[in-house]
């Protein structure tokens, strides 16, 4: 088992943690030690298809599919750096973790062969909700265009903390009226590149500000080169209006 496995399996109980996994991947542990898991990226599958299209892996594989057994995974829609096609198979392959997806990767899961496993995979789509243990997860409407339609970001509530990971997603301040309504955020989860339907540094500035979180985490850069997201930039106009935020590297942990 690796390092970084092992500072998930010992981080300490009574605390929320959040692990970033690179990419839009985070993992979080709740005080009782539940393990959610959100759009793990841990392969190269993206290269393998789409390697010609420039998408080429830069961040380190920091974990594999069978080191962590997780109780509940999430991936926001079917594409390939959200539903990891040579990971997710591998991750509920212990016939106890629950998968929930969005309703396109059924085609993926189809393609899998993952029949076996149906007790547990659950389909959701925007305005659902569930008790995942610890978690209450409200699957939430966002706006990745017409190439993921069903795409979902997720309001999580964990230990009495708020995580609002918006999925991918360009800015859509119509959509946000339930979440400030609904009470504080302590984290706000957001993509910064701009490209592929995705707020950019300005447009995350801009929703940060809107629903005032506790802190602001900037994901979806650093993987692919094409994808682009300044987090130069990002911290730049942040600070600029005075909004708190954490960069996180790969691997690093936040207590909430």
């Amino acid at each position: 088992m690796n390092n970084f496995a092992c500072r998930v399996l010992t981080a300490r109980t009574g605390q929320t943690h959040i692990f970033a996994v690179g990419q839009a991947g985070y993992i979080i542990k709740s005080a009782e030690g539940c393990l959610l898991a959100i759009d793990l990226y841990l392969s190269e599958c993206v290269e393998r298809f789409e390697g010609h299209k420039g998408f080429k892996r830069l961040l380190p594989q920091i974990l594999n599919p069978y080191e962590l057994e997780f109780d509940y995974i999430v991936c926001t829609h079917a594409h390939l750096d959200h539903f990891d096609v040579d990971a997710v198979p591998g991750m509920i392959s212990n016939g106890r973790t629950k998968l929930l997806c969005s309703v396109n990767c059924a085609e993926l899961i189809k393609q899998l062969q993952m029949k076996y496993h149906e007790n547990q995979i659950v389909y959701v789509k925007p305005g659902d909700e569930c008790n995942a243990g610890d978690f209450h997860i409200h699957f939430v409407n966002c706006d990745h265009g017409v190439a993921a339609p069903d795409a979902f970001g997720v309001d999580i509530n964990v230990d009495g903390k708020r995580i609002y990971d918006t999925g991918d997603t360009c800015l859509r301040l119509d959509r946000i009226h339930e979440i400030i309504t609904t009470g504080a955020v302590d984290m706000l989860i957001a993509p910064i590149n701009g490209t592929y339907g995705n707020l950019n540094e300005e447009e995350c500035c801009c929703l940060a500000k809107a629903l005032q979180p506790s802190i602001t985490v900037p994901c979806h850069y650093g993987m692919f080169a094409s994808h682009h997201g300044d987090v130069g930039r990002f911290y730049h106009l942040m600070t600029e209006k005075g909004l708190p935020m954490l960069l996180m590297r790969q691997g690093e942990m936040y207590t909430l």
